[in-house]
């Protein structure tokens, strides 16, 4: 820790795409101050990839459900040693470990992110904050989105034009909106982002996904189909709102899968590919006012069929954040290397108008290397 309070800080995020893990490397007082340092990123192997999949949905673990938690936590250790490895003049003093969602029912108001926070502090020797979103729960709130006051403080720094929108690709899809002054800002889950495409290149291609895109490109959408998918009753909610995962599953023929039988494989990707635009298009019917550009970032930006989608539907500019010399691929990394000093610092990681959460809420639980390791 500098005296200005500028901590060194790692952010771990494993999205429910499960696709891997993203450790980001920086320097930020958890305010305005924030410099991206080094970032790396490792597929899960395809048998980890599978335990944590046998955990979604579930409130509680059982025996297999703990190994896989172990061996995720283990992955991301190893991950975090390689960061800092390559980066050996920046020593982390602080990591902001996100975990991976199994379950996330606002409903019921239960969030679930597996990691052994312990266990990654004695193997890394670095405190470690992890859970963030039980603490917005418990307070009233949706426990998501968590990135809007990192998009908030990269829109100062950087002196973006207001309004601008940042939508994240992943699993689900996320909106932040950002007016003119510091604190008007709006966020919330805008529907399905990669995880129905790649469930279904999974079951039906034996791919992990669909490559820029590449087989929704030559396929129709099904309009029928579409209209019923689009009157889910999530799309008029007024937000504060967030999803599961599995809110709509591909992968365990729920109601959405119905809408897919007898497609090709073309028009059922471009059906599921339109379907999380459409979703991105309603979002600004609960957005006050139109931003001036739309900076995607997360791995749906690398869909190409995607992003043109976008820009044909949404009547502004929509842009790869990578324009403002931000990695994409690392922001929501970053986003938890942030929050982890807000939560230490005891600054708040959620608005009332990010996660409807009554009164500004800090959350995380700070576990020390050396109590860890004590403990052990």
């Amino acid at each position: 820790m500098l005296r200005k309070k500028v901590y060194t800080a790692i952010g771990l995020m494993s999205g429910t795409s499960l696709d891997g893990v993203d450790a980001a490397l920086i320097e930020t007082d958890g305010k305005s101050i924030v410099r991206p340092l080094g970032f790396v990123t490792e597929s899960y192997t395809p048998e980890l990839r599978e335990a944590l999949r046998a955990c979604f949905g579930r409130a509680e673990l059982d025996e297999a459900g703990r190994e896989a938690e172990k061996q995720m936590t283990l992955f991301h250790a190893r991950l975090v040693k390689e960061l800092m490895a390559r980066y050996p003049n920046t020593p982390a003093s602080l990591i902001g470990f996100h975990g991976q969602t199994i379950l996330h029912d606002t409903q019921k108001g239960i969030t679930v992110q597996i990691g052994d926070g312990a266990l990654l502090a004695r193997e890394t020797g670095v405190d470690v904050v992890y859970d963030f979103r039980s603490a917005d729960m418990q307070a009233g709130g949706q426990g998501a989105p968590l990135a809007p006051l990192y998009h908030a403080a990269r829109a100062r720094a950087a002196k973006i034009k207001r309004p601008a929108a940042f939508l994240n690709i992943g699993g689900v899809a996320n909106i932040t909106w950002i007016g003119d002054s510091e604190d008007d800002i709006i966020a919330f889950d805008t529907g399905a982002g990669n995880a129905l495409m790649d469930d279904y290149a999974k079951e039906h291609l034996g791919v992990s996904f669909d490559p820029a895109g590449s087989f929704a490109s030559t396929g129709t959408v099904d309009d029928l189909t579409m209209i019923g998918w689009m009157s889910d009753k999530y799309f008029t909610k007024v937000p504060p709102k967030s999803l599961d995962r599995n809110e709509w599953d591909i992968a365990r023929m729920g109601p959405l899968a119905k809408g897919l039988v007898g497609l090709s494989s073309s028009d059922a990707l471009a059906t599921l590919l339109e379907f999380s635009v459409q979703g991105v298009a309603k979002a600004f019917d609960h957005i006050k006012q139109q931003p001036r550009v739309m900076y995607v970032s997360g791995g749906g930006r690398h869909n190409k069929t995607m992003m043109k989608r976008l820009s044909e539907v949404l009547p502004f500019e929509v842009q790869d954040v990578d324009v403002l010399g931000w990695n994409g691929d690392a922001t929501e990394a970053e986003c938890f290397a942030y929050l982890a000093v807000r939560s230490k610092r005891g600054f708040p990681i959620s608005l009332p108008g990010t996660t409807g959460v009554p009164a500004p809420q800090t959350g995380g639980v700070l576990v020390s290397a050396i109590d860890a390791a004590i403990n052990a």
